[in-house]
């Protein structure tokens, strides 16, 4: 936990309200997203319930698994849900741009979920459908396996920082408000939304505290409560399975349905409350480049599943996963240098550990010029900046550092110095254990501008910063996560188990049960 989040959340617990910890919407929300709250049995590794899913507030689709241990009315259900989620995921796919790395559609679908154990769901729903076999012994319509790719699709986007394509509204709201409860209980929506936008005469203790009710607030965890299943959902499968008259089957059907949206309708409810609020913060200057990012994966997985479209493997092989875990490095890299530039409340964060500082430029020296390096006395234009700040400083001589607001104008630091200690330079006084400086107090900074000034010798004009000049410089970059070469999958080392076997779909694979 930050320490601006730390304090908003005793802010809030002080006032009995959320208090914000973002300026601007740090995702891009559709105007058109994919809702899905879905229902799990208890007792039953993620075997479907009900779901309520669709584009519209007002107009959910109710389907439900009326005896969720029974094989065929599950896939029954994942077929019904198919004929929703593949139309709307696969109609952004005809209107695309072509680029000179291929096409890319110029909008993409949007999942959104209730919760993090919902992304859950959704991963080993598509885990348990997409190698289902659509001839011979259990089969099951085509949409079912095709459906089960997409969804592993969007869980694994789910798992990559910045990524918009699939989300959980809790982790959303968390990322703009801080409450006064755990992070625990903030994963319930009720809670949170309780906390942040409470009904009137209600404060946030309170809310939460009804939201805890399961009579008050039923939850869609996806898991039901206890006492509904005992005294309520137990009965009315069990008057399921009880019916010997089909006459009477509609009206059982219809009380087990009435019950289950009495369930899901109020998390329903909360989920397009809370994307009403998210849609008040204007976007971040960033949004935009990494819903691009998002497109350009859902064009890709699109051509993949129209020409090939094998199922994903159970597991990645060593290269793969490698591959994957620094993908995420780099995307959690990016993600938390672009929220720190569109956001000077996230900037904050790191203003108070010691990786960023805000201050005014006092001297320039603009027409400074040094040897490249690469002898024939060439010289080449490196300006220096002097800047005094009062923020603490966490940062080694030759960091690298840019301003928020001149983001192509990357600075070294080449001296820190504090004037109410005689001149001393940060060496003097003190060296973290990272081996970085640390000075409080007001800190003289000199930086060394290396680009961002054109090609001439001298500088172009309004590229360098002007003396009187208030700015913000932070060392946490998109570019901070470096990764050796991988091998090809075919060499893998013997020490990570060799080069994986090539993947084929096995009579296995359809044999996998719903856990």
């Amino acid at each position: 936990m930050s320490a601006i989040s730390s304090y908003a959340r005793a802010l809030a617990a002080a006032t009995g309200t959320a208090a914000p910890i973002a300026t601007v919407r740090h995702v891009h929300l559709s105007e058109r997203p994919l809702v899905l709250v879905p229902l799990t049995l208890a007792g039953e590794a993620n075997a479907p319930l009900a779901a309520l899913v669709g584009t519209r507030q007002a107009d959910p689709t109710l389907l439900v698994v009326p005896q969720p241990r029974n094989r065929d009315l599950r896939f029954a259900f994942a077929a019904d849900l198919a004929e929703i989620v593949l139309p709307h995921v696969l109609g952004f796919a005809a209107d695309a741009e072509e680029l000179a790395n291929g096409p890319r559609a110029h909008d993409a679908p949007q999942l959104i979920l209730p919760n993090p154990a919902g992304l859950a769901f959704l991963r080993l729903f598509g885990r348990s459908t997409r190698f289902r076999a659509t001839d011979g012994d259990y089969a099951v319509p085509p949409s079912v396996p095709l459906l089960g790719r997409w969804l592993t699709f969007f869980a694994e986007r789910a798992e990559i920082p910045g990524s918009s394509l699939a989300r959980a509204v809790t982790d959303l709201l968390s990322l703009h408000w801080a409450t006064g409860q755990s992070a625990l209980e903030d994963a319930n929506l009720a809670a949170a939304m309780g906390w942040i936008d409470p009904p009137p005469g209600r404060d946030g203790p309170t809310s939460a505290r009804l939201a805890e009710d399961p009579a008050h607030s039923p939850p869609a965890g996806p898991t039901t409560d206890p006492g509904f299943d005992n005294d309520i959902l137990a009965p009315a499968i069990a008057a399921y399975d009880a019916v010997t008259d089909p006459a009477a089957l509609p009206t059982v059907l219809a009380r087990l349905r009435d019950v289950l949206r009495g369930q899901l309708q109020p998390t329903w409810d909360l989920v397009w409350r809370a994307l009403d609020l998210l849609r008040q913060l204007p976007p971040g200057a960033s949004v935009a480049g990494r819903w691009e990012t998002d497109r350009a994966r859902y064009t890709g997985f699109h051509t993949y599943m129209a020409e090939e479209g094998l199922p994903q493997a159970r597991l990645d092989g060593a290269v793969a996963a490698a591959r994957r875990l620094n993908r995420i490095e780099a995307a959690q890299s990016a993600y938390d240098a672009e929220r720190a530039f569109d956001d000077p409340l996230v900037m904050a964060d790191h203003r108070v550990t010691g990786e960023a500082f805000q201050g005014t430029v006092l001297a320039v020296d603009r027409d400074r010029r040094v040897p490249n390096g690469r002898g024939k006395g060439r010289l080449v234009t490196r300006p220096l900046l002097t800047v005094r700040t009062e923020d603490p400083v966490r940062l080694a001589l030759g960091t690298r550092v840019v301003a928020s607001s001149r983001r192509k104008q990357e600075c070294l630091i080449v001296a820190i110095d504090s004037p109410g200690d005689g001149g001393d330079t940060v060496a003097d006084i003190g060296t973290g254990a990272d081996g970085g400086r640390g000075a409080t107090g007001a800190i003289l900074i000199t930086l060394e501008a290396q680009s961002g000034m054109g090609r001439s010798a001298a500088p172009a004009p309004g590229s360098v910063p002007e003396a009187g000049e208030t700015l913000c410089y932070s060392a946490v970059l998109a570019d901070g996560v470096r990764s050796v070469a991988m091998p090809d999958a075919a060499d893998t080392p013997w020490t990570h188990g060799g080069p994986p076997e090539p993947y084929e779909p096995t009579e296995r694979d359809t044999a996998e049960v719903w856990e």
